[in-house]
C-alpha cells in the first residue's frame, strides 16, 4: 500500500478513530478523577568531607572523590530500615519499613554530592514532614554510625541540607491533563490499528487502482454508483447528458480502440459474480455505440437470468435460445431498438441446457453470420464463476469485457473470474469498474464530475 491508501483507510475510518480516541481520553480522565490524590515532598542534601584549613588541593580533591564515592552508596541506604524505623518511631507512622520504604526514593546524578530524598502521602503536610524527617534520620546514621571511626571522634563525612522539604501546594497525581493525553493517544492508536485491520481483513475492491492490482488488462471504463440505476438502467436513452451516460460513452471511445480495422468487433460482457451490473453495462454500452452509427447487435446470452428484453422493453418470448435450436431465423428474432441502428436479440424461451446451447456449434455460426452483418456485436454472458458460459462464448469473440463492482466484488473472485476465462482459452480484452462511490473515502474522479456536471445543471 502506498500513502494514498493509506489516507483512504484513514478518511473511511476518520469516524472509528475519533470515536476510540474520545473513548481514550474519557478513560484516561475517569481513571484520573478516581484515583486518590499523591502529594510529593523533596529534599536535597549535599554530602561532602571534613577538611582542615590548611588541606592542601590534593587533599582536598581526595576529599572531594571519596564524598562522590559514598554518594553512590547512601542513596541505597535512604530506604533501609536503619534509617526508617527511627522516622517510624518520631512521626508515630502506623505502617512498617517496607510500607514506608514504598513511598520514599532517593536518587543523585552521577559525579555529584547531592542527594534528592523525595517522599509521598496522601496529604501534602505528611509529604514534607516524612521527607524532612528521612532526611535528618540519614544525617544522624551517617554521623553516627556509618562513617564513625571510634569513640570521641568526629566522623569524615558531613551532611548539610541544601533545600528542606516545602509542603506541596498541588498533587503530584492524579495529573489529568496528561491522563487525557494519555487516553487520548492510546485510544487514537487503537482506532488505527483497527483501521489498519479492517482494511486488510476487506479484500473487496473499492477503486479503479485495486482492479489494475488484480487484473493486467486495462481499465476501459468507469461508472459511478447511481442508487436509481435499476429505475432507469438504459441511463444512455433516458438521460442522454446524465454524468453516468457520459461515463458509458467513455467506456465506448475505448471499446472501439479493440477493433480492428475493416473487422467486426466482438465482445463478451460478463462479471465475478450477479448483480455487479454487467447487463446494464452491456445495454448501454450497446446505446452509445448506436450513438455513433453503428450498426450493433446486442445478444441477451445470459440463459439463467435474461434482463435484456425487460430493460429494453421488448418482447422476449423468442430469441436466441430459439434461433440455436432452429426454431426460427435470427433475422427474424433481431429486434430494432426504435430508428436506432441498435439491434437487440433477446435471450427467448429459458432451456433446460444453457451450457450446451451456448457452446455449440450452431452459436459460433450465429456468431460467424452476426459478425458479417454488423459492425459491432455485444454478448450479455452469464457471471464467469457461477457457470461456465461466458468462458465458453469468450473463445470465438474478440475478448471478454470483466464487469467489477466497486465495494462487492472481492479481489480473490475477480483473481479467480480471469483464471477462469484464460483456462477456458479467452482472454480479458478489458474491464470495467462500476458502482463506484461518488462520495466518501474512495470518492473517484468519476464520482466528483458527477456532482459537478449536476450542480452545473
Amino acid at each position: 500500500m502506498d500513502l494514498r491508501d493509506y489516507a483512504r483507510i484513514l478518511r473511511r475510518n476518520i469516524l472509528l478513530i475519533i470515536a476510540t480516541t474520545l473513548i481514550g481520553a474519557s478513560a484516561g480522565a475517569v481513571a484520573a478523577l478516581a484515583t486518590a490524590p499523591r502529594y510529593d515532598a523533596s529534599t536535597q542534601l549535599f554530602v561532602a568531607t571534613r577538611s582542615s584549613d590548611t588541606a592542601s588541593t590534593d587533599e582536598l580533591r581526595l576529599g572531594t572523590d571519596y564524598a562522590r564515592q559514598a554518594v553512590t552508596s547512601y542513596v541505597q541506604v535512604i530506604p533501609s530500615a536503619i534509617v526508617l524505623e527511627p522516622v517510624i518511631a518520631e512521626l508515630a507512622l502506623d505502617e512498617s519499613v517496607e510500607e514506608l520504604a514504598d513511598r520514599i526514593s532517593a536518587s543523585a546524578s552521577l559525579n555529584t554530592v547531592v542527594i534528592t530524598i523525595s517522599a509521598s502521602a496522601s496529604e501534602p503536610d505528611d509529604a514534607a514532614r516524612v521527607a524532612n524527617a528521612v532526611a535528618d534520620s540519614f544525617t544522624l546514621v551517617v554521623a553516627d554510625e556509618l562513617e564513625r571511626r571510634g569513640e570521641g571522634e568526629t566522623s569524615p563525612i558531613r551532611i548539610e541540607t541544601l533545600q528542606p522539604a516545602q509542603v506541596p501546594t498541588e498533587p503530584a497525581a492524579p495529573n489529568l491533563q496528561l491522563s487525557l493525553a494519555v487516553g487520548a493517544v492510546l485510544g487514537l492508536a487503537v482506532g488505527l490499528a483497527v483501521a489498519v485491520l479492517r482494511a486488510v481483513a476487506d479484500t473487496r475492491v473499492r477503486t479503479i487502482e485495486d482492479v489494475e492490482r488484480v487484473v493486467s488488462a486495462p481499465i476501459l471504463g468507469g461508472i459511478a454508483l447511481d442508487p436509481e440505476s435499476k429505475k432507469r438502467p438504459l441511463i444512455v436513452s433516458a438521460s442522454s447528458r446524465d454524468p453516468r451516460a457520459e461515463a458509458f460513452r467513455a467506456l465506448r471511445t475505448n471499446v472501439q480502440f479493440l477493433a480492428k480495422p475493416g473487422q467486426t468487433l466482438t465482445l463478451v460482457i460478463t462479471s465475478a459474480n450477479p448483480s455487479e451490473g454487467k447487463s446494464t453495462t452491456a445495454a448501454n454500452l450497446a446505446l452509445a455505440l448506436a450513438e455513433t452509427g453503428a450498426s450493433v447487435a446486442l445478444l441477451d446470452a445470459d440463459l439463467r437470468r435474461p434482463r435484456t428484453a425487460e430493460y429494453f422493453g421488448i418482447e422476449g418470448g423468442a430469441g436466441l435460445s430459439d434461433v440455436l435450436i432452429g426454431r426460427v431465423r435470427a433475422v427474424d428474432a433481431l429486434q430494432q431498438w426504435g430508428t436506432s441502428t441498435l439491434f437487440v436479440l433477446p435471450s427467448g424461451v429459458v432451456p433446460p441446457n444453457p451450457a450446451e446451447l451456448l457452446g455449440s456449434t450452431a452459436m459460433t455460426r450465429l456468431l460467424e453470420q452476426l459478425a458479417s452483418a454488423f459492425s459491432v456485436v455485444i454478448i450479455d454472458a452469464p457471471p464467469v464463476l457461477a457457470v461456465t458460459d461466458a468462458a465458453v462464448i469468450g473463445r470465438a469473440t474478440d475478448g471478454v469485457l470483466l464487469v467489477a463492482a466497486a465495494g462487492s466484488t472481492t479481489r480473490s473472485r475477480l483473481t479467480s473470474a480471469v483464471k477462469n476465462i484464460d483456462t477456458a482459452g479467452a482472454r480479458v480484452a478489458g474491464t470495467v469498474v462500476t458502482m463506484l462511490p461518488t462520495a466518501g473515502a474512495d470518492k473517484t474522479t468519476y464520482g466528483v464530475y458527477a456532482y459537478l456536471d449536476a450542480a452545473q445543471r
